[in-house]
């Protein structure tokens, strides 16, 4: 991954983006020497988004099976079939 000072971002912002959208890969921006902020193209940054959701739905549905929030079939089948009436 590349990493860019601040000042560089400052400096040529215009020439950055267009790296970034056509190389679809992140840089990494400093600033005072410490990691401060990454530059991501949209696409990529949506599809990671995308991916946090499931990720997420994930951990919830993990949470409410620890917490033994779970339906039987017969129960889960009932409940979609009056969804979709």
């Amino acid at each position: 991954m590349r990493t860019e000072l601040a000042t560089t971002l400052k400096r040529q912002t215009s020439e950055l983006l267009a790296d970034v959208e056509r190389e679809k890969q992140p840089i990494l921006i400093t600033q005072h020497g410490l990691p401060s902020a990454y530059l991501v193209d949209v696409e990529s940054w949506e599809l990671l988004q995308q991916r946090m959701d499931v990720l997420e739905s994930i951990a919830r549905g993990e949470q409410a099976i620890a917490e033994g929030r779970t339906l039987s079939h017969a129960q889960a089948k009932s409940r979609m079939a009056r969804w979709l009436k």
